[in-house]
This record gives structure tokens, sequence and C-alpha cells, in this order.
């Protein structure tokens, strides 16, 4: 029978503390590519924020405009003690896939692998629907598929090429070369435009 994953299914996740994805900070190649990031007015989402470390990393270097996605609130308790004064109006608790707004870039980690790989064309779409003409999708993607049902879902980097070919322009989609120890040669960074 298979799971439904939906707002109650992700709340219950963080009531339980069972979030096995959650490293406890910013991922280090998420780290070094906001490192790279000049323009510290551009409008930044993070779906499926969780926690959101690198959302809270963006906000500490002078992002102001840095919004957050997840269906489950409880996951913002974590960032509204750890960062008191990010913006409140930029927490959004609803289904990424109804989300409005114009954005210059979406930063992925750990939603895309959360998510029905039935969804995933539909994820395409929607990342595209929200940045601007040339905004830039970029984050980390598991470079393998897994034996066990998810979430999480893998994937392989040809699928992902195929995916995203048709709506992105692929800038770079490699082997993260800066993992944590257990996703080593399991990660893919990948950066690309919309067309």
């Amino acid at each position: 029978m298979t799971m439904e994953l939906d707002q109650t299914y992700w709340q219950h996740r963080y009531l339980e503390s069972n979030t096995p994805w959650d490293i406890g900070y910013a991922s280090p190649p998420l780290k070094d590519f906001i490192d790279t990031l000049k323009d510290q007015n551009m409008q930044i989402l993070v779906p499926g924020a969780g926690r959101a470390y690198e959302a809270i990393y963006l906000h500490r270097k002078g992002f102001q405009q840095v919004f957050v996605c997840d269906w489950a609130d409880k996951a913002f308790d974590f960032l509204r003690v750890e960062a008191p004064d990010f913006p409140e109006q930029n927490l959004i608790c609803r289904d990424f896939f109804e989300l409005n707004g114009v954005f210059d870039l979406i930063l992925e980690q750990t939603f895309f692998c959360a998510i029905s790989p039935s969804l995933r064309g539909q994820y395409v779409s929607k990342a595209a629907s929200l940045l601007r003409q040339g905004g830039s999708l970029a984050g980390l993607l598991f470079a393998n598929p897994f034996e066990t049902e998810g979430p999480p879902f893998g994937g392989t980097e040809n699928e992902y090429r195929k995916l995203f070919t048709p709506t992105f322009e692929v800038f770079c989609l490699e082997m993260a070369k800066n993992s944590i120890l257990p996703r080593s040669q399991n990660e893919l960074f990948f950066q690309l435009f919309k067309k």
C-alpha cells in the first residue's frame, strides 16, 4: 500500500523527530555554492525547506529576500529560534505546487527526493513557472536509485537530464565534490537555467 506523502505525513515526521535526512547544518556543497552568490537582493526560494539551514546561512550572509516553503509548520520552529529576525512573512506553509511568485533562484535540498517520482514532471513545470526568464534552479540530487521504497527517492544523472533539458539549460550536473561522508559519491550538484 502506498503511503500518502501529504501535509499530515510530513507534520508527523517533524513532531516525532523522524528526520534522518536532517544533517543539522547547511550542506557543504550548497554552502560553497551560496558563497559564490553576489547579488544579495536576489529573490531565493527554498522549497521543502525543513529546518532551513541553507536559508539561515543565506540570511546571515545578508540575503534579505529568502523565502522558505514547507508543508509542515513545525519544521519552521528551528528557524524561528535560530534566526529570530528572519521575516515571518517569508515563511510559507503551503504545498509547493500551489505557490505563486517570481524568483531568481530556487535552491533544492532534499525536496525533490521527498516527492513521489510521479510528480517530477510537475516539479519541473512548477519550478520553471516560479523562475524569472534566465532564473536558476540549483542544488543536490541523489546520484543513484534506492532499493527500498522512499522517501527518499533516488535517480540517475541520465534520468535527470531527460527530465530537465526540455525546460532548462544544464550548466552543471556532476558528482558533488564535498558531500558529507554518508552521501559521498551519491550526490549530484546541479545548476540549471530556465530557457
